[in-house]
């Protein structure tokens, strides 16, 4: 099984920008001006040129004229980003245009920083610490 990780954005090229810069990724395949593959973590990152103000919900049974917009918005979607320098990782972040939406925490398994990319979509760096999760995992 393959996990592939698709994201929309209103700009095609400034997504590519900001996710080579942060994650060091690199272009693979180009899909027109409809889309990108990134590649060079663990699963590709397809970029989707999908405009603010369209249609978010094209499934039966989704919420009626619901529109994409790229303010922060919660989804119960995002990826964790395993680093092993919380600080490098978050100002490389914040100069290709992330916010850190919290100060860097750390807890017994590691470090946590609460990040967004600029089309609203939430990350977050973990830097783990000890035995990682295993500090607080329960039988």
């Amino acid at each position: 099984m393959d996990f592939l990780v698709n994201l929309d954005v209103d700009d095609l090229e400034r997504g590519i920008d900001f996710y080579v810069q942060a994650f060091s990724l690199e272009v693979g395949r180009r899909f027109g001006q409809e889309g990108v593959e990134l590649v060079g973590g663990p699963a590709p990152i397809y970029l989707l040129a999908k405009d603010s103000g369209s249609s978010a919900y094209a499934a039966a049974g989704a919420v009626p004229g619901a529109q994409r917009h790229y303010t922060r918005h919660w989804t119960p979607v995002h990826l964790d980003v395993v680093v092993v320098d919380i600080e490098a990782a978050v100002e490389r972040a914040i100069a290709a245009g992330a916010t850190q939406e919290q100060p860097t925490v750390t807890a017994g398994w590691g470090k946590l920083a609460l990040m967004a990319d600029p089309f609203g979509h939430g990350f977050c760096f973990v830097q783990f610490l000890n035995r990682g999760y295993d500090e607080i995992a329960t039988a």
